[in-house]
């Protein structure tokens, strides 16, 4: 029911609204507008701006589009994320979705040296990726510190994969704009396509998938989109490089 064209619409309210819906599956076709509204701590306007968006004319007809979807899916297994994992396969099991993997591959193809940008975690799967790209043919760089200094040279004809949840991080959006400044191409994959990172890349892959801190500070949100993102990437490449 969720597309990822309809997703990438949505302002960070309403991905709060979204976030909350796939959480409560069993709960929300039986809520009030008002109801929803309070426990997804947003206003009925968003919710309203939300449905719409989702090719609903209101709540009261997305309450029931979505109460048959569920109906027509398997039993819900047991909350361990399972059910927001699913929801991402689904959104971009769509021709929208391979067009854009198609143009990111035709953009790290053309591009002579290849750098895989991240910290922290995403760090660790810019290693990942810089590694699978190589296995099937575009070797490629990763940088997994913010700091790092990039030689002027090396930024002719480069392009940059640059990871991060929020794409908010201050030190991962200072080393975009020194690739920005010196003319480098940049691919983000980030959670959102309203972050700042998102907006200062030449071209965005997002995933769409609720975020979790722990504390406040750590933060656990799935990466199985991140990998899934990267290892299509890759396998469009190897089949374009393919003689």
């Amino acid at each position: 029911m969720f597309s990822h064209s309809d997703l990438a619409t949505l302002n960070d309210l309403e991905m709060q609204v979204y976030n909350f819906i796939i959480k409560n599956r069993e709960r929300v076709s039986y809520m009030t507008i008002r109801e929803l509204a309070e426990q997804a701590g947003v206003s009925t306007t968003t919710v309203l701006r939300f449905c719409r968006k989702m090719q609903c004319d209101g709540w009261s007809e997305f309450r029931i589009r979505f109460k048959l979807s569920l109906q027509q899916t398997t039993p819900p297994l047991a909350h361990s994320g399972v059910n927001e994992i699913v929801s991402f396969f689904k959104s971009i099991n769509n021709e929208e979705f391979e067009q854009l993997i198609s143009r990111a591959a035709k953009m790290i193809i053309q591009a002579e040296r290849v750098f895989f940008i991240g910290a922290g975690t995403s760090g660790s799967l810019g290693k990942y990726g810089a590694r699978f790209f190589s296995n099937v043919g575009k070797f490629c760089h990763h940088i997994d510190d913010p700091y790092y200094p990039v030689s002027r040279s090396l930024y002719e004809n480069a392009l940059a994969i640059i990871l991060s949840v929020s794409g908010e991080t201050e030190e991962i959006l200072r080393l975009a704009s020194q690739f920005s400044l010196h003319h480098c191409k940049i691919i983000s994959v980030t959670n959102s396509e309203t972050s700042s990172l998102a907006r200062m890349a030449d071209f965005n892959l997002s995933y769409h998938m609720p975020q979790i801190r722990l504390a406040d500070r750590y933060d656990i949100t799935t990466q199985v989109p991140v990998i899934y993102i990267l290892e299509t990437l890759g396998r469009k490449i190897s089949a374009q490089l393919a003689p």
